[in-house]
């Protein structure tokens, strides 16, 4: 048990939850693509009423606990990673102001680990994962308890070395997909849940492989679609029996769609050890989400995006909008409870960093002032055009928020909406305006004669209160590159 109360809900409650999105996902709007994207106002019936839709778990971001090279270009032996580097001010102002969101209680749901990569130590056999300075697992666990994260989504960059045919972190496959071969493999992986746990930490998700089809310059394991279903019908099963609560996930890319998702498709056993599909749909323009079917063969299982982030190394005030519509067009057209950011916080001279993180830290070896001059050793400042596009729903959407159904003149692609309630039973909507030009006006009739305080983000702009307006029909102009959060009042 943690500090911050109970685990929350189980595996299967969680479920369950989602399940409401099945059911209603024949009742979305048809999506209506004949509105011009010039479009400035539109008129909008949040169906608090009748209209429930799937609970909303919440966010999960990845943290980068060890060190990468520029450009994910090796793994340097530095040791180098959050929270180690940051000052103890520091890691107090991260853990409240970015994972909790200025919160009083809990922000971020989920923590992402990257197995071998960023926790990458080993034990003498080279073939259990450990932490790989001293401290490292305890910090972890410490940060999880004092920003309130539930708990971890476990996921393998690579096995350890032991497991691999080149005894490397980088690049190879399994040595062996014989029986004998995986059933050890498999005792393996519960081991080092074992291990996590015993150092104080929570696993919510496990996912046996990033990634699983691509050989990268940092940490992987390559399995084709046969060898895949073999390794997970060994290891997933034993992941279930001593850890039941946790959610297990399949491929952490592609999910159903590609090779690997038929082969489990086609495979009833397998199947029945999924309990959501992830995908990487990396900084895709939010539109993708309203324009594909990822439930279409996902048999009844969650589906998810578990990785967002812009892989050209630099973001924009265009991308800050678009990530929250990415965050919204999941929820809102796949059904999704959870959405997850790629890196929370990355160190200054990593070229990728602007692209990849909410926030940039400064280790204490760099030196180089020529990047963020002002930025201390062991301190973290923000980068806002990719902070400023989920910060709302870090603050505004709690852990088990329900979405609810809501009527669309037309499905605009550059402005969009999504209403949900607290878990207390308190109505908000998030609404946007990702055109660079031009203001558009929502009409938003609340079903309540209640008022409502809204909250302005813009990739200048972090928070700003913004004047009641009183239901039940809220007229609402956002300016360009803008998105609102709309509390009632109590």
């Amino acid at each position: 048990m943690s500090s911050h109360g109970s685990q929350g809900p189980s595996r299967r409650s969680l479920l369950r939850g989602a399940a409401v999105a099945g059911a209603a996902a024949a009742l979305s709007p048809a999506v209506n693509l004949s509105a011009a994207q010039a479009a400035t106002s539109g008129s909008y019936t949040i169906r608090f009423d009748s209209g429930r839709r799937q609970t909303i778990w919440g966010l999960g971001f990845e943290i980068q606990s060890d060190s990468i090279g520029s450009n994910n270009n090796g793994l340097p032996e530095t040791v180098s990673g959050v929270p180690y580097d940051l000052t103890e001010s520091e890691r107090t102002r991260f853990y409240d102001e970015m994972l909790k969101a200025g919160r009083s209680d809990r922000g971020f749901r989920y923590c992402r680990l990257a197995m071998g990569l960023y926790y990458r130590g080993l034990d003498p056999t080279k073939k259990l994962m450990r932490g790989r300075y001293p401290g490292q697992t305890a910090l972890l666990a410490d940060m999880c308890d004092r920003a309130g994260v539930e708990g971890l989504s476990v996921e393998y960059w690579s096995p350890a070395p032991g497991w691999k045919s080149n005894d490397f972190y980088i690049g190879g496959t399994l040595k062996s997909f014989e029986p004998d071969f995986l059933d050890q493999f498999g005792d393996a992986l519960v081991a080092d849940l074992d291990y996590l746990t015993a150092g104080g930490l929570r696993v919510s998700q496990w996912g046996l492989q990033n990634e699983p089809g691509m050989s990268t310059p940092y940490s992987s394991c390559v399995y084709d679609a046969q060898q895949y279903r073999k390794a997970f019908k060994a290891v997933a099963p034993k992941i279930r029996a001593k850890y039941p609560e946790v959610l297990i996930t399949a491929d952490s890319h592609d999910g159903w769609g590609k090779e690997i998702g038929q082969a489990l498709l086609a495979d009833p056993e397998a199947l029945d050890l999924i309990d959501a599909w992830t995908y990487h749909r990396i900084g895709y323009d939010s539109n993708y989400q309203i324009d594909n079917d990822f439930n279409r063969l996902a048999q009844g299982k969650i589906v998810f995006n578990n990785e967002f982030e812009y892989l050209d190394n630099k973001t924009s005030d265009w991308r800050t909008i678009n990530t929250a519509q990415s965050i919204m067009n999941w929820m809102t057209f796949q059904n999704s409870p959870t959405w997850y950011w790629l890196h929370a916080l990355k160190p200054v001279a990593n070229a990728e960093a602007p692209g990849y993180s909410l926030g940039f830290w400064r280790p204490p070896h760099d030196k180089d002032f020529s990047r963020f001059p002002d930025l201390k050793p062991g301190h973290w400042t923000w980068n806002p055009q990719n902070w400023n596009g989920l910060a709302g729903f870090v603050k505004y959407m709690p852990w088990d928020s329900v979405r609810y159904h809501v009527e669309e003149s037309a499905i605009q692609r550059d402005q969009r909406i999504m209403a949900w309630k607290t878990p207390a039973g308190k109505p908000v909507f998030a609404i946007t305006n990702r055109s660079s030009t031009q203001s558009f006006t929502y009409t938003v009739d609340t079903q309540t004669t209640a008022s409502f305080e809204g909250h302005r983000y813009s990739p200048t702009v972090n928070n700003r209160a913004l004047a009641l307006k009183t239901g039940p029909r809220l007229t609402i102009t956002v300016p360009p590159l803008s998105v609102e959060f709309w509390v009632r009042t109590p």
